[in-house]
């Protein structure tokens, strides 16, 4: 059996494309394999933050203490209710999948609330589109979208040099999961 496989079916990314389209929301209760945590001293301006900028709705909530948010299903983010947060943003980063077709609206969602809480997009050596968000508790999301793969891209030849190659589908281990 090979090391890697493709595993796409057990995600909720879509096959990356300028056409893909992101999963509907997931408002099912699931065991979190994991979550963020993040505390904020304004509760209602932080959700409507994360709900309105970010693209996430809210699961569930405890008044004036906690609320769940989600975006896709695996993406849950916590705010928790708190004396003070940090006064800048860490150099640590929480990262949420999206598609192509959302990062424009994302980023002018996020500007339209924060005008200066938004840093790209631009794309990454491992052929991702990504932009990085502010919050305004100092959380620092990165909101990322899978580029189509091209064989022949720089991106393809940098993901070769480090051993990801893409999984011939004709033959292997691999074969099942295509």
């Amino acid at each position: 059996m090979s090391d890697h496989y493709n595993a796409f079916e057990i995600s909720p990314v879509p096959t990356p494309g300028p056409d893909a389209v992101p999963p509907e929301p997931f408002r099912g209760i699931y065991g979190m394999p994991a979550f963020a945590t993040i505390p904020t001293t304004d509760l209602a301006a932080s959700v409507d933050f994360w709900i309105r900028g970010l693209g996430f709705f809210e699961l569930f909530s405890i008044p004036g203490t906690l609320v769940h948010l989600r975006r896709w299903a695996f993406q849950d983010v916590l705010l928790l209710r708190a004396e003070s947060v940090p006064e800048q943003a860490p150099a640590m980063s929480l990262s949420f999948s999206c598609v192509l077709g959302q990062v424009d609206s994302l980023v002018e969602a996020c500007r339209a609330l924060r005008p200066d809480s938004v840093d790209g997009p631009r794309d990454t050596p491992w052929n991702t589109r990504d932009v990085e968000v502010v919050t305004p508790e100092n959380a620092r999301i990165v909101l990322t979208a899978a580029k189509p793969f091209d064989p022949a891209s720089q991106e393809a030849r940098n993901l070769e040099a480090i051993g990801i190659t893409p999984p011939d589908f004709g033959r292997g281990d691999n074969q099942e999961h295509a």
